[in-house]
């Protein structure tokens, strides 16, 4: 009896650990926003972008913690040795002090100075710089946190997301680490930047505006609504795709033999939106006039 019980014990906690290695939406979104960011402090700092994400994420609580949103400190530095400002959260001690960052981009080069200057992180950097498991075990022991399954959960993080793909990068995207740089604190997440055709573009959330949206990125609000030409006073719908930068003159290399067939409810510019190109362009690349009436059914050239 007691072996039956002591198998089924062992069954749940199997279960529960393999319960919290399920992927996590808010986790994926936040490595899709920063690994840029973790990449270009690697090339600086030679400190694993995958320890950098991982500490981001578990730390943060992917973004959404107080601290992160409000002061943009995502790796839950204190305020040891800080003349900057600060912010004020309970950890190991009611109301501790925390350091606070102007923007993300500055929390993460705090983070990599923060390990890179300080003496007891320094047997660190004589690791491959592919050794993640050694990082993580490793700040454990140079007492970057208390808890006893930090190294443990550094490393499940990484496997489950596979961030060690991130070590062996080669380059970042500038646009990218730029825009986190000019980025200043946030009631909530930010929108998640995608890129595509050689350009970048975000989903328009509800309340949107170009100004708001200008706000966020670091960009003219003016440029914005021109990239996606539109009038700078149009309303914007939840939903949109809102680029970033100029449109191209055609869709990416592998529509070059496709046909878009229209669908009920679409417009010429939603289907130049779709494909990231210019709605002169579509016109043109069809040989079609300004009136041309759209109708279900019909094809379209992309390229």
């Amino acid at each position: 009896m007691k072996k039956k019980i002591l198998l089924l014990l062992l069954c749940l906690v199997v279960a529960a650990a393999h319960a919290q290695l399920r992927p996590n939406m808010a986790y994926q979104t936040y490595i899709n926003e920063y690994k840029d960011l973790a990449i270009a402090q690697m090339k600086r700092y030679r400190i694993p972008a995958s320890i950098t994400l991982a500490q981001g994420l578990l730390e943060s609580r992917a973004g959404l913690s107080e601290l992160a949103r409000k002061s943009n400190n995502h790796f839950g530095i204190k305020c040891h040795g800080w003349t900057g400002a600060t912010a004020y959260a309970d950890d190991d001690a009611s109301q501790e002090c925390f350091r606070a960052y102007p923007t993300v981009y500055d929390s993460y080069e705090d983070h990599s100075k923060f390990l890179s200057q300080q003496p007891r992180y320094r047997q660190l950097f004589s690791l491959a710089p592919t050794d993640y498991r050694g990082w993580a075990r490793g700040l454990k022991s140079c007492g970057y946190a208390t808890s006893p399954t930090y190294a443990q959960s550094l490393i499940n993080i990484i496997e489950l997301y596979e961030l060690n793909r991130f070590d062996k990068a080669k380059s970042y995207d500038e646009f990218i680490v730029n825009h986190t740089s000019k980025v200043k604190s946030q009631q909530g997440p930010l929108h998640p930047i995608t890129i595509y055709n050689k350009n970048y573009y975000i989903i328009a959330r509800p309340a949107d505006t170009w100004k708001s949206i200008g706000k966020e990125i670091g960009i003219s609000w003016r440029k914005i609504a021109k990239y996606n030409e539109r009038d700078k006073h149009d309303k914007i719908t939840p939903g949109e795709i809102i680029y970033l930068k100029k449109k191209r003159t055609k869709a990416e290399k592998k529509f070059k033999k496709y046909y878009h067939t229209v669908k009920a409810g679409e417009s010429m510019y939603s289907i130049a939106q779709l494909y990231g190109i210019r709605l002169k362009s579509l016109y043109s690349i069809n040989r079609l006039s300004p009136d041309f009436q759209i109708y279900v059914g019909a094809r379209l050239k992309v390229y």
